[in-house]
């Protein structure tokens, strides 16, 4: 079991993504996402195995959670930075987690 502090050390933030490109070097089909946290934190980017239930341009300007304290982690020729949260569907899919309105870009998850 983890203590509320052990919570509060993982840095989730909302972040908007603002482009996507496909990403054929990675070993599991994924994109390429350009995520923009706002002012303090900037853009960042992550690979994303998500291409079973979103097509490319289904995703750019969708709100999505993401971890950025994470160290970056190399994924063929591209560096990930942030995590984005996701759920699995059942069916080898992931479902994006999100808010549910519109929220200011860099805010905290709590």
């Amino acid at each position: 079991m983890i203590t509320i502090d052990d919570f509060k050390k993982v840095d989730m933030r909302v972040g908007r993504i603002i482009k996507v490109e496909d990403f054929p070097k990675a070993r599991k089909p994924a994109y390429k996402l350009y995520i923009d946290f706002g002012k303090e934190l900037g853009v960042k980017k992550s690979s994303a195995q998500i291409t079973k239930l979103y097509r490319r341009e289904d995703l750019e300007g969708r709100l999505v959670i993401g971890v950025v304290n994470f160290p970056p982690r190399q994924i063929a020729d591209f560096m990930s930075e942030v995590l984005v949260l996701g759920v699995d569907d059942g069916k080898g899919g992931v479902i994006l987690l999100q808010p549910d309105r519109d929220a200011p870009l860099g805010v905290r998850v709590y």
